[in-house]
């Protein structure tokens, strides 16, 4: 292992452990740990479209052409994803708005790192007794497939407004999640093609190779 790669390793883990005591010093301050997220998380659209996504990954996984992506890592990723991304992608935007403090920022930032890149990085240094050569191009794919699973998650309807996104509203995990799927349908399925696009090319290596 490089020594870039030693600094990386060690630059990522004070990240971690410095969010992780942000976190356990003032626990309700990030509201992932509350239950009012939990219900926001799960509410019936949004549980079926976590579960039809992180089956057709896993299934390719094997089967795409990457030799880094197997069944584990495209388990874990996905349910990091879901679990996180609402949460992570809504508190950076609430930090514009000036709704969400530095600190909680940067917990958002490092569960957005772990979830899209870091936890792969360590699963296949254990795997293969090595750092992923692809960590660089997994970071930007998987955060770009972040970021929009957080978008798609966050979609709800709001009267008089439309549809938005939950976190633009101030009252962020009461906003919108328990209207009909019809009402943010559309808005839905534009991300889910985006999302498709991307993955596209490994589908389509998995079913002619």
């Amino acid at each position: 292992m490089g020594s870039f790669h030693i600094t990386y390793i060690s630059f990522w883990s004070a990240a971690l452990l410095a969010a992780l005591i942000l976190v356990l010093v003032e626990p309700k301050a990030y509201s992932f740990l509350s239950r009012p997220y939990w219900r926001f998380l799960f509410y019936p659209w949004k549980l079926i479209s976590f579960l039809l996504a992180i089956t057709a990954v896993t299934l390719i996984a094997p089967y795409s052409g990457d030799p880094t992506w197997d069944y584990v890592d495209a388990l874990f990723m996905s349910t990091l994803t879901y679990v996180t991304a609402p949460w992570a992608v809504g508190t950076l935007y609430r930090l514009y708005k000036k709704w969400s403090s530095w600190k909680q920022a940067f917990v958002a930032i490092c569960l957005w790192l772990f979830s899209a890149s870091w936890s792969y990085d360590i699963y296949i240094t254990f795997r293969d007794g090595t750092y992923p050569l692809t960590w660089a191009a997994n970071l930007v794919l998987s955060s770009g497939l972040y970021l929009l699973a957080g978008m798609l998650w966050s979609l709800g309807w709001v009267k008089g407004r439309g549809v938005i996104f939950a976190f633009m509203d101030s009252d962020w995990l009461q906003t919108a999640s328990d209207q009909p799927f019809r009402k943010i349908l559309w808005y839905a399925l534009i991300i889910m093609l985006v999302v498709a696009g991307i993955f596209a090319p490994f589908f389509l290596y998995s079913i002619l190779y």
